[in-house]
């Protein structure tokens, strides 16, 4: 290469990064979508919705959230991943799409490491373990005799094969040597109702949908899956001190927007996100669910990723987990 296409090679490539700062500049001049891998009510749906007014205040634009369930977040994953590349398609990505599918199912429609960039990771959270009220088991060391007394015969429901309630209940099956049938469904909801109905046993998910029925007594919080108790329900022990000693699980949430975005806007969105994480607003809203709000750079939201992807790999391996 002579020292003229050197010089054109570098004239080309400050044109192109002043094209990509002004873009960023006029960003965004119209609604921006953000998909939800869960149904209307779910954690996916709440939050979605939740960042959807922030960020509208934020960037002076509508944020419409468009609700995509299925498959374990595989359907709205794949949808977001072959999105124009240009800002105005962002998705809320999680454990499960990132990190536990690509092991359980045979064919996904999305690479999860190279088919998004990431943004910020919003929160972690973990789960609460709650039971039927009819269900007599009051702690976690109940449930597991109970469970041991009847091999084969109490369920769980999930919001699907390879979500992380389903992989918080396989952990908990492992560790307890316990015989217990999963049955998963499209969304959290709907195993919500379905245990508040007697209809399954227990079920692991998020605070936010069970806690308000524990509290009006509708369901009975036996546990949270955390490593600590949680402020919003601190009269609820952890599974560890409750009857499985050892057992932790933490579910955690981001922002995301297909791979190939232009750069300016990923750095754009993550700073209108961790000024947004980085409030008391935020704080206490995130805490009210069980949650702690994040809020890092782009690079340390994948190489979390990478990691993730890896050990839970090895997890799924080791325990033959595989779609129902």
């Amino acid at each position: 290469m002579n020292f003229s296409s050197t010089k054109w090679i570098a004239a080309f490539a400050a044109m192109l990064s002043v094209a990509t700062a002004a873009f960023a500049q006029t960003y965004p001049s119209k609604p921006i979508r953000l998909i939800a891998l869960g149904p209307a009510g779910s954690v996916s749906d709440l939050r979605a919705r939740w960042i959807a007014e922030k960020l509208n205040a934020a960037l002076g634009q509508s944020i419409v959230v468009d609700n995509r369930p299925g498959a374990g977040g595989n359907i709205g994953a794949e949808l977001a991943a072959k999105s124009p590349r240009d800002g105005y398609t962002l998705v809320l990505v999680h454990q499960g799409t990132l990190t536990l599918n690509p092991h359980i199912y045979p064919r996904l429609g999305y690479d999860p490491i190279a088919d998004f960039g990431l943004i910020t990771r919003l929160v972690i959270s973990p789960l609460m373990l709650a039971s039927h009220p009819s269900l007599p088991v009051k702690t976690v060391a109940d449930l597991i005799e109970l469970a041991r007394k009847k091999p084969g015969v109490l369920d769980y429901g999930s919001p699907g094969s390879g979500t992380p309630p389903h992989m918080a209940g396989e952990l908990f099956r492992r560790m307890a040597g316990i015989a217990v049938i999963h049955v998963p469904y499209k969304g959290g909801m709907p195993a919500l109702l379905d245990l508040m109905g007697g209809r399954i046993a227990y079920t692991f998910d998020a605070l936010v949908l069970q806690a308000p029925h524990v509290k009006s007594g509708k369901l009975r919080g036996l546990a949270v899956t955390s490593t600590r108790r949680v402020k919003s329900v601190a009269e609820i022990p952890t599974v560890a001190e409750s009857g499985l000693p050892g057992y932790a699980y933490w579910g955690w949430m981001g922002l995301a927007a297909p791979s190939s975005t232009p750069p300016a806007i990923i750095e754009r969105l993550n700073a209108e996100m961790v000024k947004i994480l980085r409030t008391a607003e935020a704080r206490d809203w995130f805490e009210e669910q069980g949650g702690e709000p994040v809020g890092d750079r782009p690079e340390d939201f994948a190489a979390f990723v990478k990691a993730e992807h890896a050990k839970w790999g090895r997890i799924i391996r080791e325990a033959k987990i595989k779609v129902d």
